[in-house]
């Protein structure tokens, strides 16, 4: 799995690098206020007011984020619970990616030979056995549980592969928890970083610190909806990922469901009766 974990560090470090390369093209223009001049009261030469007149407009930038770089920025420590939802699961998404491909878990060359040489009777018990063992795919564990009850009644047979099965689902399941759980919490730790912004801005309100400054109080309460917009924005794939790798997982358990009950009507008891009668009778 070296492999796999070195697709995922690479996949990290290319979303951050592109996010930093970005994030220029997100900017928009900086809100600049210039603050009114005071007529000139004193009684001070026109020269000296007239030499003061570059500070006379003072540059004062708006405090709301206006790229992805700022953004980022603004979320202080909240950023850290963001980046380690987003790291899992980016990590367990391709993970799964890797691990469900269909040529993977039901690697077709090795089904179709399998099952030509059950139909002919080709193969023996202990051949098969080998065979199931040398692959190693989940479909090929499922077929070893089978063949090992070669012989017996169809009954027990479907049920020593029923077991393998659910244990092979099991597997193929494992880490989706993970990802379905990212995408519940995320945007819960949103909603407490708005709630959390709400009662400083309010708490500014309160100690007459924002009091006839409407802007401070916007840019408090803009940061703290920064907290809910990053949980939705990690959520929503999440969500997403989550939904298609848990309907690929069912369609290839019905896949395996249908390969399995071919090899149960193969090698159980009534099969190789069967099967023997018509070869006596021909």
């Amino acid at each position: 799995m070296a492999y796999l974990r070195l697709l995922t560090l690479v996949l990290v470090a290319g979303f951050c690098l592109q996010a930093i390369a970005i994030a220029p093209a997100f900017a928009q223009p900086t809100t600049e206020q210039p603050v009114e001049v005071q007529p000139n009261t004193s009684n001070e030469p026109a020269g000296e007011t007239n030499s003061r007149k570059p500070n006379d407009k003072k540059r004062v930038k708006s405090v709301i984020p206006t790229n992805l770089t700022e953004a980022l920025a603004a979320l202080k420590w909240w950023g850290l619970p963001f980046g380690i939802a987003t790291f899992l699961s980016i990590w367990f998404s391709t993970e799964k990616l890797v691990v469900l491909r269909r040529a993977r878990v039901i690697p077709k060359p090795f089904v179709e030979r399998f099952l030509h040489h059950l139909r002919e009777g080709s193969i023996d018990p202990e051949e098969a056995n080998q065979l199931c063992e040398d692959n190693g795919s989940p479909v090929a564990s499922i077929f070893a549980h089978g063949v090992r009850k070669w012989g017996k009644p169809s009954v027990e047979v479907e049920q020593a592969i029923i077991d393998g099965g659910e244990r092979q689902v099991s597997e193929m399941r494992k880490h989706l928890r993970v990802i379905n759980g990212v995408a519940t919490v995320s945007p819960l730790i949103g909603l407490l970083g708005t709630v959390w912004g709400m009662i400083e801005a309010f708490n500014g309100i309160a100690s007459s610190q924002a009091m006839g400054k409407p802007e401070e109080l916007a840019a408090g309460i803009a940061l703290a909806l920064l907290t809910t917009a990053a949980g939705m924005v990690i959520a929503i794939p999440s969500l997403i990922m989550y939904m298609y790798l848990t309907g690929r997982v069912d369609i290839l358990v019905m896949d395996m469901d249908k390969l399995a009950q071919e090899v149960v009507y193969s090698i159980s008891a009534e099969a190789l009766h069967e099967r023997s009668r018509t070869q006596a009778g021909q």
